[in-house]
């Protein structure tokens, strides 16, 4: 199947998708906000560049879009164009997440993956959901997690 855009029209748009400061990311913010705690974003000198970084709990916390880091949710989808070219690519993506996290963990930090799955989407979590898994997880600090539409879950 082919493209139903243009080369010019798909690289426009592609070069739209913002890689920081978005949606899911404010969503995560004004929550972490409310819960009291300080925090960084986008540390550059952290390895993956961290979306939250909550240095006195010793806490990373990286908002993955479903698609761009290969969720097994219901928002990843694979192209119907350039298959080969969109898996490996996000494959690449997958990877590079699995060093980040070890170098972190590595470097005594606690990790954890907040899904879009778990903040928009017809399966979200509402704040309260949201607002207690995120406080339970950083005061009781003990490894790495996830958050998507079903919870948190260690991993």
């Amino acid at each position: 199947m082919a493209d139903v855009h243009s080369a010019a029209i798909r690289s426009k748009n592609m070069r739209a998708i913002r890689t920081e400061n978005t949606a899911i990311e404010k969503r995560l913010a004004h929550l972490l906000e409310a819960l009291g705690f300080s925090y960084q974003v986008q540390d550059k000198t952290l390895a993956g560049r961290p979306d939250f970084v909550l240095a006195e709990q010793r806490t990373i916390i990286f908002v993955h879009g479903c698609f761009w880091h290969h969720h097994h949710c219901y928002l990843f989808k694979v192209p119907a164009t350039r298959s080969e070219f969109w898996l490996e690519k996000i494959g690449r993506n997958v990877a590079r997440d699995r060093r980040d996290i070890a170098t972190l963990t590595a470097e005594g930090w606690q990790v954890l993956v907040v899904w879009e799955c778990a903040l928009r989407g017809k399966l979200r979590l509402d704040d309260e959901a949201i607002h207690s898994r995120l406080e339970e997880w950083i005061i009781a600090g003990n490894g790495n997690a996830e958050i998507d539409h079903q919870g948190i879950h260690r991993f």
